[in-house]
């Protein structure tokens, strides 16, 4: 649908009724990766002020589909209330950095990719103790990965790279797009295979933990710590590249 910078109140509604759908779709989504006190009636509440404020402040100067920026308003919108249910504490913060700062500086060290137990011991813990600390982390990671590229409201984030959406955009954003896809595929082939599989299924194949734990004959425990793990890596590694 198209309309003026400033659209009537009738074409508001009726650009919102059109779009209902893609609150359901990105609570979907996004269910298997918050945290338990977070239920999907606060996801969804939360997806509707986002499509809201879309519908708002729409501007089709900017050269880029509703849809498209609809769907970063609502998840914005459910990532801002996770925050404001104080999700985001500092010492998990601290846990992730410190994860990804060890296995940074082991691979310096050893040349490759380090396995769960150099990590573990180089952080002096046990291999238990480290896989809790990813299960810990893990949502933090998928968070961060979500969050905006250049921290604008239009712009691509980590994970728009890893899921095949198709949408027209602008020559200039295809070309950035095209640029951040090939620099996440050079990081994705630093992972590990079974760490890439878990990337693979999850994301493009959109299974669930569950079933990506009957596919690769894991727990889902198991493959929630790779999970963890493969996207504290893909993020400080396309931190470097990109900084």
């Amino acid at each position: 649908m198209n309309y003026n910078h400033n659209p009537h109140a009738e074409d508001k509604s009726k650009i919102i009724r059109d779009h209902l759908y893609l609150v359901d779709i990105l609570v979907g989504r996004m269910i298997t990766q918050v945290p338990s006190f977070m239920n999907k009636d606060d996801m969804k509440s939360a997806g509707m002020l986002g499509l809201l404020d879309a519908a708002n402040k729409y501007d089709t100067s900017k050269n880029i589909l509703f849809k498209t920026f609809a769907e970063y308003r609502i998840r914005g919108a459910i990532l801002d209330e996770m925050r404001k249910l104080d999700w985001f504490s500092r010492s998990l913060r601290e846990k992730q950095t410190r994860i990804g700062r060890t296995i940074v500086d082991l691979e310096l060290q050893l040349g490759r990719d380090p396995e769960d137990h150099e990590v573990a011991r180089a952080m002096q813990l046990s291999l238990d103790e480290y896989r809790s600390m990813l299960g810990e982390v893990g949502h933090l990671g998928c968070v961060s990965l979500n969050e905006t590229l250049d921290n604008s409201q239009e712009g691509s984030s980590f994970l728009d790279s890893l899921v095949d959406e198709r949408s027209d955009i602008s020559p200039g954003a295809r070309i950035e797009g095209q640029q951040l896809t090939a620099k996440v595929a050079e990081v994705l082939a630093l992972l590990s295979e079974k760490e890439r599989l878990v990337i693979s299924l999850y994301y493009y194949e959109e299974l669930t933990q569950k079933e990506i734990a009957d596919v690769l004959e894991l727990s889902e425990g198991r493959v929630s710590q790779l999970h963890s793990q493969a996207l504290i890596k893909l993020k400080t590694k396309l931190d470097a590249r990109l900084h």
